[in-house]
C-alpha cells in the first residue's frame, strides 16, 4: 500500500473517531442534565417525605392526647356512676328499712333475719286463687 492510501484510511478513521466522540460528548451532556433534573426531583420528594413525616408526628401527638383526655372523661363518668350507684342502693336498703320499721313485723323478721337458723314452715291451709260462686 502506498503512504497515500494509508494517510487517506487513516483520515478517515479519524473523522469517524471524531464523530464517535462528539456522540459520546453529547451523551455526557444529556446524562448529566438528566442526572441534574433526577437530583432537583429526589430533593422535592426528600422535602415532601421530610413535611409529611412532621404532619404525622403532629397528628399522632394530637390522637395521644385525645385518647387520653378520653380516657380521663371515662375515668370520672365512672366513678360519677358507682357514686350515684352507692346512692340508690342505700336509698334503696334505707326505704326497705322504714317500711319494715312502719309495718311492725320486723320483729319476726328481723329475728329470722339475724337468728341464721332455720325453720321448717308447714302450710296449715290451702286457700283456692279462685273462689266457687255460689
Amino acid at each position: 500500500m502506498s503512504d497515500e492510501v494509508q494517510v487517506a484510511v487513516l483520515t478517515q478513521k479519524m473523522v469517524d473517531f471524531e464523530r464517535l466522540v462528539l456522540k459520546l460528548d453529547e451523551t455526557i451532556i444529556k446524562m448529566s442534565e438528566v442526572n441534574t433534573n433526577v437530583s432537583r426531583v429526589l430533593g422535592i420528594h426528600e422535602e415532601r417525605i421530610s413535611q409529611q413525616e412532621k404532619i404525622d408526628e403532629v397528628l399522632f401527638d394530637k390522637i395521644d392526647k385525645l385518647r387520653d383526655k378520653i380516657d380521663d372523661d371515662h375515668n370520672q363518668l365512672l366513678a360519677r356512676i358507682n357514686f350515684i350507684e352507692r346512692k340508690v342502693w342505700m336509698a334503696i336498703g334505707a326505704i326497705t328499712v322504714l317500711s319494715l320499721a312502719i309495718n311492725g313485723n320486723t320483729n319476726g323478721f328481723l329475728k329470722k333475719m339475724l337468728s341464721g337458723t332455720q325453720t321448717a314452715d308447714r302450710i296449715e291451709r290451702v286457700q283456692p286463687l279462685v273462689r266457687e260462686l255460689s
